[in-house]
């Protein structure tokens, strides 16, 4: 392979690894899921401003419709990890394609398929292990079975969000739209947290190390390499290569915190990540109407 053609795929799996930090970094600080959800998205919106020049378009009432969803994504998932383990978390909020496909024949006038219903039922499948297993609280998990049902609610709203992106992509002015959705998310998710954030329970340098590493590194940085990346590699190809993404969530949160989610999480989370990537694939079987960069965020729910 050569250069010109390892640099975007270096550059995903690079967006990737990075968005995997996120449940071990949210871990990592003393302060309260709504402080790390104001704090670290205020840093993001000034971060993706200043390194991508489509963020600064000024956004119409379509995009901060689209934001206001893509904010609530952003607390939930914050919110989440806070109270379960970040394999829970990340693998719940992967469920957000069979959301997608259960709406999307009211919202989008989408048509529901066979396979579509396979997937639906393997989704399903996966998020028994969920339903049924017990994880015991910890330290970094205090209220599991409370964090699963926001983590779920992430992934509706990330259902959501996703939708919306379809929808601007079909407007007369879908260029830049959905950097500018990430900006007015995090703006969204910064201005409704900080009052519950406020005043700020730690001074400790740590803290607010890590809320920074949040904001610059794991999302401004991470969506600098995605959107850099994902216009020059086949949907399919960088849908694969960001599943790195859950994959290696609770790999960093087992190194950093020993974190060991439950045998019933990893089978379900393994399920449902296995039927998004079969999806996918045979979804680009087929002539698909959703554009490239789209299309690869999909499968990948990352928090961006």
């Amino acid at each position: 392979m050569s250069t010109t053609h390892a640099i975007p795929r270096l550059q995903l799996l690079a967006a990737a690894a990075l968005f995997s930090t996120g449940g071990a970094a949210i871990k990592a600080t003393s302060l309260s899921g709504w402080e790390v959800a104001s704090f670290r998205s205020g840093i993001a919106a000034v971060t993706v401003l200043l390194l991508v020049r489509a963020s600064r378009r000024v956004p119409d009432w379509r995009v901060l419709a689209v934001g206001a969803t893509y904010a609530a994504t952003m607390i939930l998932f914050v919110l989440a990890n806070k109270l379960t383990t970040s394999a829970n978390s990340i693998f719940l909020q992967s469920t957000a394609p069979l959301y997608i496909l259960l709406l999307s024949p009211w919202l989008l006038r989408e048509k529901i398929r066979l396979q579509d219903l396979v997937f639906i039922g393997v989704v399903a499948v996966g998020l028994l292990p969920f339903a049924i297993g017990t994880d015991a609280a910890s330290a970094t998990a205090p209220d599991p079975a409370r964090g699963n049902i926001v983590a779920l609610l992430s992934g509706v709203a990330w259902a959501g969000t996703l939708m919306g992106m379809r929808w601007l992509a079909s407007g007369s002015a879908a260029d830049g739209s959905a950097v500018s959705t990430v900006v007015v998310g995090n703006a969204i998710a910064f201005l409704v947290c900080l009052p519950l954030a406020l005043p700020a329970s730690s001074t400790g340098a740590l803290d607010w190390a890590v809320v920074v590493y949040l904001g610059v590194v794991q999302i401004g940085l991470a969506y600098l390499c995605l959107t850099a990346g994902v216009r020059h590699v086949p949907a399919l190809e960088a849908s694969m290569l960001l599943l790195m993404e859950p994959a290696l969530n609770p790999i960093w949160a087992w190194a950093v915190h020993g974190e060991q989610p439950s045998i019933w999480a990893l089978a379900g989370g393994a399920t449902i990540l296995l039927a998004t990537a079969a999806r996918t694939w045979w979804n680009s079987r087929e002539a698909d109407p959703v554009p490239a960069p789209l299309a690869a965020l999909e499968p990948n729910p990352h928090e961006v």
